[in-house]
């Protein structure tokens, strides 16, 4: 790295020893960098000894919560860190139910918490998947496009599950609205 350059906030690098890293804060001889293994290490300006994998420009000032928000994009784009999805307060402490044809037959009831739990795992590594997808550098970009329009209709095959979600933010969506 040239020791001219400046990083901004949320630009991320690679420590030979700490590994991947975000700018947190810039100080006057430092930047407070977040390694994803090590948590906050200062490291001094002049260091010329790690790769910048996304350069920022370095800004002014910057709230701490702009870099949380960098930082929490960062880690969604680049981990396999699953977040904390709530559930609807409507389906806390419910149960699902699953009522076969046959009067001989017993139901099955699973308490809703579980049932969600495993949409969101599946959710979850939809989005690995797509991930990994969208970076191998084996598939051509053509593969790429096809695979990613059966990402998106096994997402639209998920709507039916929204109900099931506190945040309108965290529903699936199909190809209309994509």
């Amino acid at each position: 790295m040239d020791n001219s350059e400046l990083l901004g906030v949320g630009s991320r690098v690679k420590h030979p020893a700490f590994g991947d890293g975000v700018v947190m804060k810039l100080n006057y001889n430092s930047y407070e960098i977040c390694f994803m293994l090590y948590g906050l290490k200062d490291v001094g300006k002049e260091y010329d000894q790690f790769e910048i994998v996304e350069k920022l420009e370095a800004k002014e000032s910057i709230t701490f919560s702009d870099a949380e928000k960098s930082l929490i994009t960062i880690l969604k784009k680049w981990s396999d860190i699953t977040e904390l999805v709530p559930l609807g307060d409507n389906w806390k402490g419910g149960t699902l139910v699953l009522k076969p044809n046959d009067p001989d037959l017993k139901s099955k009831e699973i308490p809703i918490e579980s049932f969600f739990h495993k949409i969101v795992m599946v959710r979850d590594r939809i989005r690995v998947m797509e991930q990994r997808i969208n970076s191998s550098k084996n598939l051509s970009d053509e593969e790429k496009i096809n695979l990613q329009q059966y990402i998106t209709r096994i997402y639209g095959s998920l709507t039916t599950f929204n109900v099931l979600f506190k945040l309108k933010n965290n529903h699936f969506k199909g190809e209309s609205s994509r």
